[in-house]
């Protein structure tokens, strides 16, 4: 053969090969919604090649026959069959759109795990359930663009958000929720407070988050508010690797003087690197006496009091993922994911008002400040975060074995500078050097297993928090010693905190259930037990500055000169000058363990349009305290709080058809008390100027709850929902405030004797293409809440809301999704109502020297959030957001009730408030 034939042989070859092999794109849709369907199959007719729809409907598959069919499949979908071959025309950008069966289905026994990160899939999950619940899915993240899970979560009905990170459900406060992640339970990230931190997880990590809102046996009964569920990322369906690069801008923070203190080498991750905390020999030398301040310096001791000031560019941020799914020829699956997040932010508040009112003058008629300071107040925040999730599924897909992890890091740089008024009337300066870092863990290894009616899952989980606050600093300056001449009073007014807490969790879960056969009933029986182990430990470190005020050799005139540079002055140090002196405070110190033991057993009976799911759970618990009883040395002292408690719970659902169905659920839940707001530790929290304290005597709170909802499904992807709820409150745990020593204010916990909360929550999604709006879908949720607390044995005080209670919520958004142009914009709206976030106590013997100290609530504020997407072919994407757009300023006000010749009026008094400026990002990714 020549090498004219042998080129001819090869074209021919090459020609057969390509008319043989080639690859077929599309999209499939939900035909009467154009929602994407998520796990569509695709196969060749007659062979077992195929493949699967992503979460936003794509698929790609290659196809090896000239000419074939290809079969579009989707549970209670109709089936849609194309042929086609190597010349069909747009086989790299097919559009499927399938309908919905009008019929119903039999019963179907599906072995795959089902996908909750689509929003039809989502809402179809929340249809079916058991129980009260709502979510939000991974694919609504994507169009809101929210960056973190407590952006994410505030698109739920019923959610509002605290200090940007704390969830409230149902106008409840956040120590009323529960947080699981992946199944396993996650440990309080606050050191002060019953809360977990939404905001340290990224929203590139997450499936999708469900709040169930009605008590069920499965669920630990230490919640009444919501149980939330958070899912991190599953099984994908392709192989992929992605990178994503962002930035913004905030308009009040960037381009604009930023005032911070030196950073170590490791905090742009959300680590300290020991720059701040207390190292080598210093702690021989801290033993509550005078110790030379040069030796204690030159020993490591960071002593930079410096105020730099830059102006920032901008907030950046880094995402990437890998996506890898195996399956050998006899069906084994094997998946991995993994995702690494950074981001770097920038945001200042100035000219914040930051102040607290005592009780009214009535006789003067005019209010009295207890302070009345303003902040301005700097933070630089690091975000680190990582997942690596691995699944392994056997051949036969009833048995499912997966290795969770998550990992986070947050560290926050943070310096405030503050000038006021005293209760005392001296003019002040103070300020606060803060860094702190946040890290938690969770991993789990779980196993979920199906046989012939038989289901059985466990888990074993393992989680740890960390809060490390290391060398906070302050100092204090007024006129007390000379009127109108800013110096320092003494050296308590400065202070050098070293704060650090652990937590870990340990626990274990199974659960087992069994369908049974009962003539024309088929009911399902459940039963499992839970396990959890808690331990924290708490410990800080407190030191002042001393100096002999009648014999030193300082500088003259040294209490007037600036302070911040005094310190920074080596020749200022000395047992003639200035020392540190630790202030011994072992009471501050506290550990403790929890232990958690529980069973609950349960049947679901399905009678004909009725369905009864009731369980009963009981859970031993017992909480150990170790606090020190003296200050001066170690002197551990245990108490323990115990409780042995069954709780009853009821759900029931009467499928009217099937789009209509009505819910009715009870259940009893607990709220205990946490090791920091029972232990004696005594926090200094600069932002409120005051302590912060435990309380000993603290119990439990029981809550009734009830529930009952009606819900409407008109077509996949679309909900309307109306819920009555009702709650009812023995001994509810409140944080309050008080006055000592007639100006000094302290915030603790307390116990009120009852309350009640009842509502009414409204909650659509609804695609808008009867309207003639095409890919248009409108969402709103609102709430309206009445709360009150009720106080049988307590004279001074009176019938109110309850602390953290909103009396109303709103989120609304209206979404354009075009799936031949990839277009994707969203326009968000959120409110909550006037909710008390302070309680002030009322002080006095009887009704004649009665002292009310006012309230404090946070005022409503509107938030409008804007997003844009643009896709570009299979692998570039372009997002936009506008946050805050109104940038309406936030504001906090105490409200006195002040007696008057015509009766009773109120006194409106700002105690708080800040422009938090608008934020506009803009991000690129890129998808191999």
């Amino acid at each position: 053969m020549n090498s004219r034939h042998l080129l001819l042989f090869l074209l021919c070859l090459l020609a057969t090969v390509y008319t043989f092999a080639y690859n077929v794109k599309g999209r499939v849709l939900d035909k009467s919604n154009k929602e994407p369907l998520i796990g569509a199959t695709i196969m060749i007719e007659g062979t077992t090649t195929g493949t699967t729809t992503d979460w936003d409907g794509y698929f790609e598959l290659e196809v090896k026959q000239n000419t074939c069919k290809l079969n579009i499949q989707y549970v209670s979908y109709t089936t849609v069959t194309i042929e086609i071959n190597a010349s069909t025309p747009g086989l790299d950008n097919l559009l499927v759109e399938l309908a919905p069966e009008q019929h119903e289905l039999q019963e179907v026994m599906v072995t795959a795990q089902a996908r909750r990160n689509t929003e039809a899939a989502l809402i179809n999950a929340a249809k079916n359930s058991l129980l009260v619940q709502s979510g939000v899915s991974e694919q609504q993240i994507k169009k809101t663009q929210d960056s973190n899970a407590s952006e994410v979560i505030r698109r739920v009905p019923g959610i509002s958000i605290i200090d940007d990170k704390f969830v409230m459900v149902r106008g409840l406060s956040q120590r009323y929720n529960n947080v699981w992640i992946n199944g396993s339970a996650v440990p309080s990230t606050e050191a002060d407070s019953r809360a977990f931190s939404f905001d340290i997880i990224p929203s590139s990590q997450l499936d999708n988050m469900m709040i169930v809102k009605s008590p069920a046996p499965e669920y630990p009964a230490d919640f009444s508010g919501g149980f939330i569920l958070v899912n991190t990322k599953d099984i994908p369906s392709k192989n992929s690797f992605s990178v994503s690069i962002g930035g913004g801008v905030n308009d009040a923070t960037h381009f604009q003087d930023f005032m911070y203190n030196k950073r170590s080498a490791t905090d742009f991750l959300g680590f300290d690197n020991g720059l701040r905390s207390l190292q080598g020999g210093i702690d021989a030398k801290l033993k509550g006496i005078g110790a030379n301040g040069t030796d204690l310096l030159g020993n490591g001791l960071n002593n930079d009091w410096k105020v730099r000031k830059m102006k920032p560019v901008a907030n950046s941020s880094f995402s990437m993922g890998v996506n890898r799914y195996w399956e050998n020829e006899s069906g084994r699956k094997i998946a991995m994911l993994g995702a690494l997040n950074y981001s770097d932010s920038y945001q200042s508040f100035t000219d914040m008002e930051n102040s607290m009112f005592g009780a009214y003058d009535a006789t003067n008629g005019h209010s009295n400040y207890l302070r009345k300071s303003v902040d301005d107040q700097y933070n630089h925040n690091n975000r680190l975060g990582a997942m690596l999730n691995l699944t392994f599924v056997p051949v036969n897909n009833n048995n499912r074995y997966e290795l969770k992890n998550i990992f986070n890091q947050i560290g926050k740089d943070r310096y405030t500078y503050r000038t006021g008024i005293s209760a005392q009337s001296n003019m002040e300066q103070s300020a606060e050097y803060y860094y702190s870092s946040r890290t938690t863990y969770n991993g789990q290894f779980t196993g979920k297993h199906l046989w012939e009616d038989n289901k059985l899952n466990w888990n074993v989980g393992y989680a740890y928090a960390n809060r490390n606050l290391p060398d906070r600093r302050r100092y204090l300056i007024d006129d007390a010693l000379e009127s109108g001449k800013l110096g320092l009073t003494t050296g308590n007014d400065i202070n050098r905190e070293f704060t650090k807490l652990d937590e870990h969790i340990f626990s274990a879960n199974l659960n087992y259930e069994r369908t049974l056969a009962w003539g024309s009933i088929n009911p399902t029986v459940k039963a499992g037990a839970y396990g959890e182990y808690r331990t924290r430990e708490y410990v800080t470190r407190s030191f002042i500055y001393n100096w002999n005020t009648a014999s030193n050799t300082l500088p003259q005139g040294f209490r007037y000169l600036d302070i911040a540079s005094e310190l920074m002055n080596d020749a200022n140090y000395g047992e003639d000058k200035l020392y540190l002196l630790e202030e011994v405070k072992m009471r501050n110190n506290y550990s403790g363990d929890n232990r958690l033991g529980a069973a609950y057993a349960a049947i679901n009976l399905p009678l004909g349009k009725f369905n009864v799911y009731a369980g009963l759970r009981y859970e031993h618990n017992t909480m150990k305290l170790v606090s020190n009883t003296r200050d001066y040395e170690k002197s551990p002292m245990n108490t323990y709080y115990r409780s042995n408690d069954f709780f009853p719970s009821v759900n029931t659902t009467y499928k009217i058809n099937d789009k209509h169905q009505l819910r009715l659920a009870y259940g009893r839940s607990v709220n205990r008390p946490e090791f920091r707001e029972v232990s004696s530790s005594v926090f200094y929290d600069f932002d409120l100027a005051s302590n912060v304290q435990g309380n000993p005597d603290l119990v439990s709170c029981y809550v009734h709850n009830l529930d009952l909802r009606y819900e409407l499904y008109t077509a996949p992807g679309e909900q309307i929902s109306v819920a009555l709820f009702y709650k009812h409150f023995t001994n509810p745990i409140e944080w309050t405030y008080t006055v000592t020593g007639g100006t000094d204010m302290v915030y603790s916990y307390r116990n009120a004797d009852s309350a009640m909360s009842y509502g009414l929550e409204v909650d659509i999604k609804k695609n808008l293409d009867f309207m003639g709006m095409k890919n248009f879908t409108f969402l709103f949720n609102g709430s309206l809440i009445k709360s009150k607390v009720y106080f049988k044995n307590d004279p001074l005080q009176k019938d109110r809301p309850m602390q953290g209670q909103s009396p109303y919520l709103v989120n609304a958004g209206l979404f354009y999704q075009h799936p031949e142009t990839q277009w994707n914009v969203s326009l968000l709206y959120n409110r909550i109502g006037k909710r008390l976030v302070g309680v002030g106590r009322s002080m006095g013997t009887s009704n004649e020297d009665l002292v009310n100290i006012p309230d404090s609530y946070e005022m409503p504020r509107n938030t409008i959030d804007l997003s844009v997407g643009k896709a570009f072919g299979d692998h570039w994407e372009l997002k936009f957001s506008a946050r805050d757009i109104l940038a309406e300023k936030a504001y906090f006000k105490q409200f006195a009730e002040v007696k008057t010749a015509d009766g009773t009026k109120t006194v409106e008094e700002i105690n708080k408030s800040f422009n938090p400026g608008r934020t506009f990002n803009l991000s690129v990714s890129f998808k191999f």
